[in-house]
């Protein structure tokens, strides 16, 4: 459990801005329109937020009544002469139906999302995710605004940098997992969740603020498939001995020892894509992490 992983690379994700004036290659063609890498600077947030209050959000009322074709037009094969940004900010909020939507846009019938990073920051995960699991679809779940903005206008400048043919598969909404995940996800519908460097809301008053807790994992077992991963890292030891100690104790998690995850791309990355990881990696700092499979439910009593 006290495990400090080895350096594993500080380099940024593949990302950039897109360079301009890009064309198809054929003289006379139309060029294409610029879409330019947004600068953090022009997105700071505080870094702290209270997922208790009562901040409003537009949520579904069921996982039915999303739409998830608005967030991945490409892969649903969706056309649209502009960007399409449902990230559910303030400027840019969701009008979920009333009526569930098309059961082959919905995560029913059709393709869905198996993988999601809860309070994405910046984007490094979710971006180096997408490429690593191209036949997944990810979702970055975030409850700042502007820090989810960000994330939306980074997946879409490199949609354009590589002309739709990565990054397709990821996409950000700002909501609060505490109160709506099982909003947006069917009973099992997912395999990877993960948790890095979350707020360690240090105050003892403040730990039902923590991302994950026993009541928490409640849901997050809900949206798991049996045998789905919860990963969790942080640079905090008290934290990581919370969340450590909350899942070892819940019937529905098992430990997944190191030596399993050795190979494993999405457990590298949780260490050297988040912004945080890289941080922590380049000031030599320690950081734990651990991974818990979602086990059967238990036979119900007779």
């Amino acid at each position: 459990q006290d495990w400090c992983p080895v350096a594993m690379g500080d380099q940024e994700p593949e990302d950039g801005a897109v360079p301009a004036d890009l064309d198809n290659g054929d003289e006379g063609a139309p060029k294409k329109r610029k879409l330019e890498k947004p600068k953090k600077a022009d997105y700071r947030q505080r870094a702290h937020c209270n997922p208790l209050s009562d901040s409003y959000i537009e949520y579904p009322i069921a996982p039915g009544h999303v739409d998830w074709s608005l967030h991945y037009p490409e892969v649903f094969g969706v056309e649209s002469e502009e960007p399409l940004r449902p990230w559910n900010t303030s400027e840019l909020m969701v009008k979920y139906p009333s009526e569930p939507v098309d059961p082959a846009k919905n995560a029913k019938d059709g393709k869905r999302v198996t993988m999601v990073d809860v309070g994405c920051g910046f984007g490094g995960l979710l971006v180096a995710l997408g490429p690593l699991y191209p036949d997944k679809l990810i979702l970055g779940m975030e409850i700042r605004e502007q820090v989810t903005t960000y994330v939306g206008e980074r997946i879409l400048a490199l949609r354009a940098e590589h002309e739709a043919k990565s990054y397709t598969n990821c996409s950000v909404l700002r909501t609060n997992v505490m109160k709506f995940l099982v909003n947006y996800f069917q009973k099992g519908q997912l395999e990877k969740m993960f948790f890095c460097f979350p707020d360690p809301h240090f105050k003892r008053k403040n730990w039902r603020r923590r991302i994950i807790s026993e009541g928490l994992l409640s849901l997050y077992a809900y949206a798991l498939c049996e045998g789905g991963l919860l990963y969790a890292i942080t640079d905090v030891k008290d934290l990581f001995d919370w969340m450590y100690s909350s899942c070892k104790g819940h019937l529905l998690f098992e430990e997944v020892p190191v030596e399993e995850m050795k190979d494993d791309p999405a457990f590298k990355a949780i260490h050297n894509a988040t912004e945080e990881g890289m941080k922590v990696l380049r000031e030599k700092r320690p950081m734990w992490s651990c991974v818990f499979r979602r086990l059967p439910d238990p036979p119900l009593p007779a």
